[in-house]
């Protein structure tokens, strides 16, 4: 037997979930005015028949009447009150057995039914009932009465100096509880029909408009997974909650698209660089081998060239895989560094990589918590980078300053300086601000990239600008 489908849109959800709920509240609320309005209507009706049974037991005498005397009495009573199915029952049980009431048919006193309109079933059901209802108990009970249905009876013994008088009793009719809790039914069936239907559409409206920008995101990543990375899902217009996670979702996008440009670019980059070194090596290798008298020079000049190429392969694959680890993660060796002493030793290390005038500026003397390796790793490629840009005997200073709760590295110079346009640009892979440069004098380009990615796996920040000297300041903040 197949099972039942469930709904699997968020709007048949949404809508079914929302006329459940509506639902449950009907029918509770529906419950609780049921019973409630049918137990106040009970509770009045107690005490209606406890007020007529003290009226009635205040008529009896409290003399030495005789039980025929007292049954008059009674009877007189009850004859101004016929019964009627919207009026009360009285009823007396005198201490020599006999009954007295307004209505002798629902007691089955003798004479008071009609034998031959009454089948032999009916007349038995009528006459058990009527037996329950001599029998009733002091205070309130509840009997079947023949052609009445319930009926609410209250049963007192009226006592007069020191002696059992009568026991009066006073019964009314249940059937107005059961039409207003059957009206009360009714009005909450229709109300809450009508409430049930303008729920549902008011629920199906409300889900559509919530899941309308869903289903654009749906449609969205379904576009992005299939490779196309320019959709975006733009203004939804809808909920505040709905409109940050779009703007997120786009602000994602924006990023993935940006990551796989610059890995395209990487990519591209990366393969040009390498395919230089092999170009020149296969060219020397393809002159040599045209030459028909390879001299002992020849050879020499071309194995010179082999072994610079070469090695400026290695170095780029491993400032590629240095930025790869950099850049995913890789731990960092940290110990505390006494500032000072440690900006000492990098300078004197600095100094001797070109012809320069390098000068070490202020120096706070405080502690840092960094790899030393790497530190000195950044602070070694920004000055490569003035030395790279400056002429020979050309000013290169650092400087390391506390300030706050960071510590401001600092490298200058009095070359041509960063155009404003390339500041952010310069920290890319592969990025020259002067194209003329050649690769065999500009380098690979990864420096500055190393730089970037070796400050940011410590926590700080890297930027360019313009030093005093009227050439580039190349800065980086480490926390303390």
């Amino acid at each position: 037997m197949a099972r039942p489908r469930r709904p699997r849109g968020l709007r048949a959800r949404l809508t079914l979930w929302i006329a459940a709920i509506l639902i449950l509240a009907v029918a509770a609320s529906f419950f609780a005015i049921y019973s409630g309005t049918g137990q106040q209507l009970r509770n009045q009706l107690d005490r209606d028949l406890e007020t007529q049974a003290g009226a009635f037991s205040a008529t009896l005498p409290g003399g030495d009447e005789g039980h025929g005397e007292l049954a008059e009495i009674i009877n007189r009573y009850v004859n101004n009150q016929p019964f009627r199915a919207s009026s009360q029952l009285l009823f007396a049980r005198l201490p020599d057995g006999r009954i007295v009431t307004n209505e002798p048919e629902l007691l089955g006193l003798p004479g008071a039914l009609d034998p031959e309109r009454e089948s032999a079933g009916a007349q038995q059901a009528e006459n058990t009932d009527a037996r329950t209802l001599r029998a009733a108990p002091l205070g309130f009970t509840t009997v079947q009465a023949a052609d009445l249905g319930g009926l609410r009876v209250f049963v007192k013994q009226v006592v007069r100096h020191g002696h059992v008088v009568a026991r009066v009793g006073v019964g009314e009719p249940l059937a107005p509880v059961t039409r207003a809790q059957h009206g009360v039914a009714r009005t909450f069936l229709l109300a809450g029909l009508f409430a049930l239907i303008a729920a549902a559409l008011a629920g199906y409206v409300l889900a559509s408009r919530v899941s309308s920008p869903l289903r654009r995101m749906a449609g969205t990543a379904a576009a992005v997974d299939a490779g196309d990375l320019s959709h975006r899902i733009g203004d939804t217009g809808s909920s505040e909650e709905i409109r940050v996670l779009a703007e997120a979702f786009d602000h994602m996008l924006d990023r993935l698209d940006d990551a796989f440009a610059r890995q395209r670019a990487f990519v591209s980059d990366a393969s040009h660089e390498l395919r230089t070194p092999l170009t020149i090596l296969r060219g020397q290798l393809e002159v040599l081998a045209r030459q028909k008298d390879v001299t002992r020079d020849d050879v020499q000049r071309v194995t010179r060239l082999v072994s610079a190429e070469t090695e400026r392969m290695e170095r780029l694959v491993d400032d590629l895989l240095l930025l790869a680890k950099t850049e995913e993660g890789s731990p960092l060796t940290r110990r505390t560094i006494e500032l000072r002493d440690y900006m000492h030793d990098v300078f004197d290390a600095v100094s001797l990589t070109a012809d320069r005038d390098f000068e070490l500026g202020a120096v706070s003397d405080v502690s840092i918590e960094a790899d030393p390796d790497r530190l000195a790793q950044v602070i070694h490629n920004l000055a490569q980078n003035s030395v790279a840009h400056t002429a020979e005997g050309g000013l290169v200073r650092l400087s390391a300053a506390a300030n706050g709760r960071y510590v401001r590295f600092a490298v200058e110079d009095d070359g041509p300086g960063i155009p404003p346009d390339q500041r952010d640009r310069i920290f890319d892979r592969f990025h020259r601000t002067d194209i003329s440069r050649a690769r065999t004098t500009g380098g690979s380009g990864l420096g500055l990239a190393i730089a970037r990615a070796l400050v940011e796996a410590h926590g700080g920040r890297i930027r360019a600008g313009e030093s005093p000297e009227g050439g580039a300041r190349l800065e980086f903040d480490l926390p303390r």
